[in-house]
């Protein structure tokens, strides 16, 4: 990749991090709180998190906005990611960690890059080239492997095939919040956390799930603002420069932090299957890194609004402010040939 590109990598990369450590800590946490509460605080530490950098930034600068906010049109696609990637996600994985082995569960949350890609590429006509397609079948494949019960023969483990189904809807949340990448961050994951975290909230009381207590409250909200609040701002960010597919397939590097830590904490040994699964995944996110993706293409006039500066060329229009700010604006139609990513202004459709 470019290095206009390599910042969004970066980005990626560390919301990969971020994330790849939930499944272990969240795993050490079950033993003293149900899976839905678990679920719960997470989202409800990731809303609350993120929610107060936001009000902390309202205080320091009242007066300025450099990042759109949501508008009514956006709510849709705000609450599709809300339902499927904070609130039936986060319960099914929950409860498939009960079975599943940690460093198994943390290299199958590799799946989420597949699904993204599928459902970007099937819903949402996301373009997908050749090293990307590459990328989906050799995590695929190391998918196949963690989720067969190879110590009785040819068989699925419930546990895992839980974890690709949650993989499954957050891929359908990435999508979904692809359409509002543009808009601020925070907003979005305070959102998301807050709502999701309640509704969870309310059905494990519904269901008499019993109180943790105050220390595990406590643990599992800091966890869950650093790999569900941290990470998801992080992720978005990156969306805007390298879509939602090639973002999500950069979660392959997930595992490295969830693997240590699982060996450290729980004291793990990799099988050979497992072995195998790192090595195609860790395969599968580095076919993405130097991908150079450029055709002539045409850009349809468009009027949207983001975070932008003045003194990029794309945006160089009225005021000479270079500072970053978000108002709408307009770009004209152009053809033209670079290479570029499925960003902010570059999503069309391809013939090839």
């Amino acid at each position: 990749m470019k290095t206009k590109t390599l910042p969004f990598v970066l980005q990626a990369l560390t919301a990969a991090v971020f994330f790849g450590a939930s499944a272990p800590f969240a795993k050490l946490l079950l033993g003293d709180i149900s899976p839905i509460f678990l679920a719960a605080f997470l989202y409800l530490g990731s809303g609350t998190g993120v929610s107060l950098i936001k009000l902390s930034q309202r205080i320091a600068r009242p007066a300025q906005q450099k990042e759109a906010g949501i508008k009514k049109e956006d709510i849709k696609w705000l609450a599709g990611a809300i339902l499927s990637g904070g609130v039936m996600a986060p319960i099914v994985l929950m409860v498939s960690l009960q079975n599943t082995p940690a460093s198994t569960a943390s290299l199958l949350l590799n799946f989420e890059g597949v699904g993204t890609t599928l459902i970007a590429l099937l819903f949402f006509k996301e373009a997908i080239s050749r090293r990307a397609w590459m990328a989906i079948l050799v995590i695929t494949l190391a998918s196949v492997f963690l989720s067969t019960n190879f110590s009785e023969g040819i068989g699925l483990s419930l546990g895992a095939l839980g974890i690709i189904l949650a993989c499954v809807l957050w891929g359908l949340d990435n999508n979904l919040t692809r359409n509002i990448s543009g808009k601020d961050p925070l907003v979005i994951v305070a959102w998301k956390g807050v709502t999701a975290g309640t509704f969870s909230f309310l059905l494990a009381f519904l269901l008499g799930n019993a109180m943790p207590s105050f220390t595990s409250i406590i643990s599992t909200m800091i966890l869950g603002f650093v790999s569900y609040g941290l990470s998801t701002i992080l992720f978005i960010l990156s969306m805007r420069g390298l879509g939602a597919a090639r973002t999500s397939a950069l979660y392959g590097t997930a595992p490295l932090a969830g693997v240590l830590l699982s060996i450290i904490i729980f004291g793990e040994s990799p099988s050979f299957a497992y072995s195998l699964a790192g090595i195609l995944m860790i395969i599968g996110a580095l076919l993405l890194i130097n991908e150079v993706h450029a055709h002539s293409h045409t850009h349809t006039a468009m009027f949207h609004e983001h975070s932008h500066r003045h003194d990029d060329p794309a945006h160089a229009h009225d005021s000479v402010t270079v500072s970053t700010h978000s108002h709408e604006h307009e770009h004209a139609a152009e053809e033209h040939e670079h290479d570029h990513m499925p960003d902010l202004h570059h999503r069309h459709g391809h013939e090839e």
